[in-house]
């Protein structure tokens, strides 16, 4: 699959972060190290000055006993100067080995254990001659002095040098990682603007294709829109042609027919005449009501209905229009009389109904039309034994100029079952479909009422 250009630029600036961070989270190690480096190198220096100190602490120790048994000639001091070189050697050892890393400070440390070696030696000496009773001690004190000053002056030294050496690694510490911690500022910093990037890359993307996605709908909408047009224009053309036709034609008949006509001859195209004004008539109520509904302007204004009443009046009036070719028959259960209904919203839903009843029915077959109550609920059906509704078509059934495949050549608009579903919806109702091919179809419609509203 070829990526497009963003998507190449997302996966880079991705990438490219992901490198950022490693970068940043090694310099972040790199850091951590150094400080633990430091530390460590601070301890080292801490115990080297701890060291000398204690060299140094241990030859004036030494020094002190030396002294006191010589001026005073008593033994504990001879023993507090033999215990004190006792662990000289072992602190000499100890600093050897802490500065076996430094070449220059091995130097000064074997300097220091000659001077040491030396001062050793002129102590012994000296406690010999005053064992002996010589006078040459006080020879022997100017050459321990001397050696004193001398050992003192290499532990000076030894211990400038380590304050050196800590403050050229602090100094080297702190220069690394102030500029670790400057490149990881600014490694963290280009890795959020790189993903802010990636980020805005993928909104604009998305806004993309949300304009796309509502571009598309709106093309289907537009479509659809110009499908239905097409449809409905071509269906007004078509029916109303064939009433005007049946009109025009009959009425040249009339008006051109020179011979004396029968009384029954004129009836007949009289009514072939009426019928067709009554289907143009009918059919430009439905667009009318369906046109008001889906712009919410249809009125709806409920009044208390004789129902018994009005569904006989319906059933003569559609009787008289289409002659008695297709008995209705009105069954009325739990005497439910009167209810809040909107007349002409009803006339359009039943009468729809029945026409359609009428229309995909054989002659002479029976049409029910059930007038029933039911916890505070209005019932009306229409059932017929037509030629039935497929499954697959029920579900759009109640969609402008959807018909089933099944009707044939009967002529329909697809729109009195429209304007039914909005009638009902106007009542706050349900309208249900049941239908067997080639066996019938009932049409049930339940419309809410409160208790008072409906009189038995």
């Amino acid at each position: 699959m070829k990526w497009s250009l963003e998507r190449k630029w997302i996966a880079s600036g991705f990438g490219l972060s992901l490198i950022l961070m490693g970068i940043v989270s090694l310099i972040s190690y790199q850091n951590a190290t150094q400080l633990i480096a430091s530390s460590n190198k601070v301890k080292h220096t801490h115990e080297v000055m701890k060291s000398l100190i204690d060299i140094f602490a241990t030859l004036t120790d030494a020094e002190a006993g030396r002294r006191g048994y010589i001026l005073f000639g008593e033994r504990s001091e001879l023993k507090r100067y033999e215990q004190a070189m006792q662990s000289l050697n072992a602190k000499v050892k100890n600093l050897q080995q802490q500065l076996a890393d430094d070449t220059s400070q091995q130097q000064q440390l074997m300097k220091l254990k000659v001077l040491i070696a030396q001062r050793v030696e002129l102590s012994q000496q000296s406690l010999k001659l005053q064992e002996l009773g010589k006078s040459t001690v006080a020879l022997q004190a100017t050459k321990i002095n001397q050696t004193r000053g001398e050992i003192r002056q290499i532990l000076a030294q030894l211990q400038a040098r380590e304050e050196q050496l800590l403050e050229i690694s602090v100094k080297h510490s702190q220069q690394n990682i102030h500029n670790r911690m400057l490149i990881e500022f600014l490694g963290t910093v280009l890795s959020f603007a790189i993903l802010l990037a990636v980020y805005a890359l993928l909104y604009q993307q998305l806004v993309k294709r949300q304009q796309a996605e509502a571009l598309q709908r709106t093309l289907a909408q537009e479509k659809e829109l110009s499908e239905l047009k097409l449809r409905f224009f071509s269906m007004v053309s078509h029916e109303f042609r064939t009433p005007l036709s049946i009109i025009l034609g009959s009425a040249q008949l009339l008006a051109q027919s020179n011979q004396q006509w029968t009384e029954e001859k004129k009836v007949k195209n009289l009514h072939r005449i009426q019928s067709s004004a009554r289907s143009m008539n009918q059919l430009l109520t439905d667009i009318l009501t369906l046109t008001r509904a889906e712009a919410g302007k249809l009125e709806f204004n409920p009044e208390l209905l004789d129902l018994e009443a009005f569904c006989l009046n319906l059933i003569e009036d559609i009787q008289f229009c289409n002659q008695p070719q297709h008995p209705i028959k009105f069954i009325t259960k739990n005497n439910c009389t009167h209810a809040q209904l909107d007349e002409n919203l009803l006339y359009s839903i039943l009468s729809n109904l029945l026409a359609n009843a009428i229309k995909y029915s054989p002659a002479d077959a029976d049409i029910l039309l059930i007038l029933s109550c039911e916890a505070d609920t209005i019932i009306l059906q229409v059932k017929d034994s037509g030629i039935g509704i497929p499954s697959e078509f029920q579900q759009h059934l109640f969609e402008p100029f959807h018909r089933a495949e099944n009707v044939g050549k009967i002529v329909g608009t697809g729109l009195g079952l429209a304007v039914v579903k909005k009638c009902v919806e106007l009542h706050q109702g349900e309208i249900y479909v049941e239908s067997e091919v080639d066996i019938g179809t009932t049409f049930t419609v339940k419309i809410s009422q409160s208790h008072s509203q409906i009189k038995k």
